[in-house]
């Protein structure tokens, strides 16, 4: 008895036809053959999910279904389109136009080159700014190493497929809801091979390939920015039938560091200063990426002030000079004063004048954090 296309791909009645979509594309990835090694109907699974699809993304079809079941797309005139094919490539190219989730440009019995991976990789802001290097793990599908990447037992023999004919091609007639179609494909027996072993590998179950997991070691380069990409060529899935890797892609993601805010290669950063000491001038440590570094508090120094150390920020990731590191003078103005404390700011109070209160002849605060946060 078939089951509910619904249930197939695991969505509501009321599922969209992006969810439907996106429903069958997660499900083709798990079912395919060279990552789900462990079940032997991945293949049988996969043309009863691509079934449920046909069905479901067809508004007539599925209308059809929702009011009468299966028996009234039978007595509808219904097939499938996809039950007759023989293997996993074929059905996947019948529905996305060639190639499956691992593999990229496949050509008709054709090398294949392999799909590319996507990791992500996090450091700290430090390690951005110096270059480091990270250790990254991943899953892909590379050649099998007891095989050497022929599918055959070692020391076995491979023979011309009797199905092609050794041409790695079959040629098909499909009925399809736009009529016939005659196309040439890759053939099931041999997988395009052109020829089969006669003991198939017994850790890859004569595929040449098999789900792996990796590590790499990956060099940051000095200066990268948060949700750049680092490109790997020849670390993705491995290929087929003589096709080259795919590559390794690595999102870099930095960390936020609370002592900074980045704005492309500057830095932007805050001191607090003391009411007094602004008023006096003092000397203050302030944080840098390679550690504290004393800056000049000129007396009468205003809130929000800007001092600027040149060549403090992030390095260039290509050419050019590294960025600046802007510090933001936080003028802290005292709370819970004791009596004393507050006879002597009564007292100084008493004794300022117009020309010690007369603000400075310069940009206000907000244009001033403005133009260190541009």
């Amino acid at each position: 008895m078939k089951r509910d296309p619904y249930e197939v791909l695991g969505i509501a009645r009321e599922a969209s036809d992006a969810d439907i979509k996106k429903s069958f594309r997660k499900l083709a990835r798990e079912l395919h053959p060279d990552v789900n090694t462990e079940d032997p109907h991945a293949e049988e699974k996969f043309k009863e999910a691509a079934e449920a699809y046909e069905i479901l993304s067809d508004a007539e079809r599925r209308s059809v279904y929702d009011r009468y079941g299966h028996e009234g797309l039978s007595s509808s005139g219904f097939h499938s389109t996809f039950q007759g094919f023989g293997s996993f490539s074929d059905i996947f190219d019948a529905f996305f136009g060639g190639g499956d989730p691992f593999g990229a440009a496949r050509g008709a019995a054709g090398a294949v080159q392999g799909g590319d991976v996507a990791v992500q990789a996090e450091v700290s802001l430090e390690d951005a700014a110096r270059g480091t290097a990270v250790k990254v793990e991943y899953e892909l599908v590379g050649r099998c190493s007891h095989c050497n990447g022929n599918g055959a037992e070692p020391g076995t023999p491979i023979e011309t497929c009797e199905r092609c004919q050794g041409a790695g091609q079959l040629r098909t007639v499909a009925r399809t809801a736009f009529g016939q179609v005659v196309r040439s494909q890759v053939c099931d027996a041999c997988m395009g091979e052109g020829k089969i072993p006669t003991e198939p590998c017994g850790e890859c179950r004569g595929r040449g390939r098999k789900a792996v997991r990796t590590q790499l070691d990956v060099n940051v380069p000095a200066g990268i920015a948060d949700d750049q990409r680092i490109r790997l060529s020849g670390h993705g899935h491995a290929g087929e039938r003589g096709g080259p890797p795919g590559d390794l892609y690595v999102l870099v993601r930095v960390r936020e560091d609370p002592r900074f805010i980045r704005e492309g290669n500057d830095l932007i950063s805050a001191v607090d200063v003391p009411a007094p000491a602004a008023a006096l001038g003092t000397r203050l440590a302030v944080p840098t990426l390679e550690g504290d570094e004393e800056v000049e508090i000129e007396p009468g120094t205003q809130p929000g002030t800007l001092i600027t150390l040149r060549g403090r920020g992030m390095p260039a990731l290509r050419r050019g000079r590294p960025g600046d590191q802007i510090v933001v003078v936080n003028v802290v103005i005292p709370r819970n004063l004791s009596g004393d404390q507050r006879d002597l700011l009564e007292r100084l109070s008493d004794t300022l004048t117009e020309q010690n209160l007369e603000a400075a002849q310069s940009e206000g605060l907000f244009a001033k954090v403005k133009r260190a946060f541009r």
